[in-house]
Parts: C-alpha cells; sequence; structure tokens
C-alpha cells in the first residue's frame, strides 16, 4: 500500500532525518519539489534539502493530517512544524515554534516513490517568522 511508503516518507526521512532508509522508500530516479520552492534531483540532493531544513529548524516534524490514494498517487494534507534556530527565508533566528500546513502528491513507480510535489503556505509561515523578528526588536 502506497499510503505506507508516504507515512515512512516522513516518520524516517523527515523527522527522524535517517537517510539510511532512502533506497527503500525512494525511486533511484527520485525528484523533489520541496514547499520552500527548491526543486532536487537523486538523493543527494533531497538529503541536502532535509539537511536544510532540520539546520534551520530543530525539532522539525512533518504531521499528517490525511492521505488520500488513487492508483499510483498518494495526496497528503500536512502541518509542517519547528522551532526556527538558523537563518530561514532570510529571517535570522527567533528560537520559536513555527507552523504551517501543505500538501504533497506523490507519485510512484512499482512500490517506492518517485517523485514529490510539495506546495506550502508559504505566507503563513513568512508572517510568523516576521511577527517573531518584531518580538525580538
Amino acid at each position: 500500500m502506497h499510503k505506507d511508503q508516504v507515512r515512512r516518507f516522513y516518520e524516517v526521512l523527515w523527522d527522524a532525518n535517517d537517510m539510511t532508509a532512502m533506497p527503500s522508500i525512494l525511486h533511484e530516479n527520485f525528484s523533489f519539489r520541496g514547499s520552500l520552492g527548491q526543486q532536487k534531483q537523486g538523493y543527494q540532493g533531497f538529503s541536502d534539502y532535509v539537511d536544510m531544513v532540520h539546520k534551520a529548524l530543530g525539532d522539525y516534524q512533518c504531521i499528517i493530517e490525511e492521505l488520500v490514494e488513487e492508483g499510483d498517487k498518494v495526496f497528503a494534507k500536512m502541518t509542517f512544524t519547528g522551532i526556527h534556530r538558523d537563518q530561514l527565508m532570510g529571517y535570522l533566528p527567533s528560537h520559536e515554534r513555527v507552523s504551517w500546513t501543505g500538501c504533497a502528491l506523490f507519485t510512484f513507480e512499482g512500490e517506492r516513490i518517485c517523485d514529490v510535489w510539495v506546495l506550502g503556505d508559504l505566507k503563513s509561515l513568512e508572517n510568523q517568522l516576521k511577527e517573531n523578528e518584531i518580538k525580538k526588536l
């Protein structure tokens, strides 16, 4: 069932930041477009993106709100959250928790994920970062 692989994608690769599991979850020709707008190709590109997010956001978590599966596609409704501990979107660290919603469309080739396209509510995230910056002044 593809939904289980999506759960592993978030729980293992994102939340636990365990990249050793990539070959069992991701297709070797994996492509990724993250909620922060960057497009990455392959295991190394994806790993670099995850590292960037974890560096900026401590205690980073992806919370699955809903999963819908149809054929070789899974749609995920998500909440992303973490402690802003390093520069993100041009904002200095506030050490405050930020959260934003988003969704992702997963495409599978066989049992492994071959493409993920994520759209996040970056305006909400930016508003939180801006608000936290103003609090520090």
